[in-house]
């Protein structure tokens, strides 16, 4: 049997090999796609409105692979490290990055919606509400407390984690199950790394074929959604949509400099080489079509197996950045759209409460509405129905939030990595230069970075 580590070593370039034909890129497969779905959306709305199918069709596609998936780079990442207490360091770090992140994103969108002020005159009539549409919406679900959003971390059922594709159950099981194999031993353990290693080769080419299928996903989404919402409700949210697309721009702009200042990573070149990602996250409005492929290129990138393993998954509960923006922008736009002035103990409560109910909103239906009916409910300054408001803007926010979401997610890998020493920034410039793997191939599972050395991590 082959060595499991030199089945995820980067694979060189080959440097006398033709450039494969423009058409054959999935870079571009995926841009026609999206290209395609804005046409059909909007010349033939309700032919668009029927494609649906194909983008959930796909989204389930990836779903079916990204529980196990998680678990097995978790362990084997956990196994190759083999150091229990770094496990615990990476996840204590992580949830403080996650915290320092979304603390600091609700800030700068409560900055931006007092600048901005984008409810200004509205001046709308609580009389007018109707709280059926937001109940269609959220499904009436109350938001959970802490204490009930904790113990859901923790699986009643091992098997009931992998069913219902709880990616943060499936994250506790791993780390228990992969710090286990550290106690017990590597060596006795082998015959499990090496059989588990075989099994993560097999999705990873599982996700190769799935892969193939995604500017067809792509196609259908953004046909469903120009089709569904229409182009022309731009205007009608103009301003909320140009301070929330300018707040995330500035936000980006951020993540470029702390990328470049701590992990010493060229975000331009990150970018460039995931495009194929962030373009499939944005046709599909779901950063979970690309959870599997972002988890591979940054592992390729020089973040170690463990750091990615646990950072990401556990960022798309923890670290929704756009999401952030989105809650505190929009509640000014509703306080101001029913002429209320929050003064700045009101704002600071505000700000409490929605670090609270922004936390698991990713996979969650309506979350985004769940979170502000809550933090409407606690403050009681408008009524809650008035959420229902932001029901013709919100999927107008899906690229912001998407693209500050998975990047926000990217930028936390490499800076815990870095943090942690286990990142290899050789290796991602070997990355970002071609020489790991072609853009439209999917490596096994990266290389297993141990903890790197001064050197190194430089």
């Amino acid at each position: 049997m082959k060595n499991p580590a030199l089945l995820s070593a980067p694979q060189p370039h080959a440097g006398g090999a033709a450039r494969k034909p423009l058409y054959k890129s999935l870079f571009f497969q995926i841009l026609a796609a999206v290209v395609a779905g804005i046409v059909i959306g909007h010349f033939w709305p309700e032919i668009g409105a029927g494609l649906r199918p194909l983008g959930d069709g796909f989204i389930q596609l990836i779903k079916m692979i990204i529980a196990p998936l998680i678990f097995l780079v978790i362990v084997t990442g956990i196994a190759a490290v083999s150091d229990v207490r770094a496990v615990g360091r990476v996840g204590v770090k992580a949830l403080a990055y996650f915290t320092a992140a979304t603390l600091f994103a609700l800030v700068f969108g409560l900055v931006v919606g007092n600048v901005v002020q984008p409810g200004a005159g509205l001046n709308i009539d609580p009389a007018s509400l109707s709280q059926d549409a937001l109940d269609a919406k959220t499904s009436t679900a109350p938001p959970k407390d802490v204490a009930a959003f904790l113990l859901g971390i923790i699986p009643t059922s091992v098997v009931g984690a992998f069913a219902s594709n709880s990616l943060l159950q499936v994250l506790c099981f791993s780390v228990f199950f992969g710090a286990a194999i550290v106690v017990v031993g590597r060596e006795r353990c082998l015959p499990v790394i090496t059989l588990m290693e075989t099994v993560l080769e097999l999705f990873f080419k599982i996700m190769g074929w799935v892969m193939r299928a995604a500017p067809i996903g792509a196609f259908g989404a953004m046909a469903f959604i120009i089709g569904q919402y229409g182009l022309g409700s731009l205007s009608t949210y103009a301003l909320l949509v140009a301070a929330c697309y300018g707040a995330a721009l500035v936000f980006i702009g951020l993540l470029f400099v702390v990328a470049w200042v701590y992990p010493r990573v060229p975000l331009w070149q990150f970018i460039k080489y995931t495009r194929e990602e962030f373009l499939l996250a944005l046709g599909t409005a779901s950063t979970e079509s690309v959870l599997p492929r972002i988890m591979t290129k940054l592992t390729n990138a020089g973040c170690s197996r463990a750091t990615t393993g646990l950072v990401v998954p556990t960022g798309y509960s923890f670290n929704l950045d756009g999401a952030a923006l989105y809650l505190s922008i929009s509640l000014l736009f509703l306080a101001q759209a029913f002429g209320y002035n929050l003064d700045l103990g009101q704002q600071l409560a505000a700000l409490g409460v929605l670090m609270l109910t922004s936390k698991g909103m990713a996979g969650v239906p309506g979350s985004a509405f769940l979170a502000l009916s809550a933090t409407a409910g606690a403050l009681g300054i408008f009524p809650v129905a008035g959420v229902a408001l932001l029901l013709g803007a919100d999927r107008l926010m899906d690229s912001m939030r998407v693209v500050v979401n998975l990047l926000g997610n990217c930028v936390a890998t490499f800076v815990v990595a870095r943090w942690e020493g286990q990142f290899d920034r050789a290796a991602m410039l070997r990355a970002f230069n071609g020489e790991v793997a072609a853009s439209g191939e999917i490596a096994t599972a990266g290389p297993v970075v141990e903890p790197a050395t001064p050197a190194a991590a430089k």
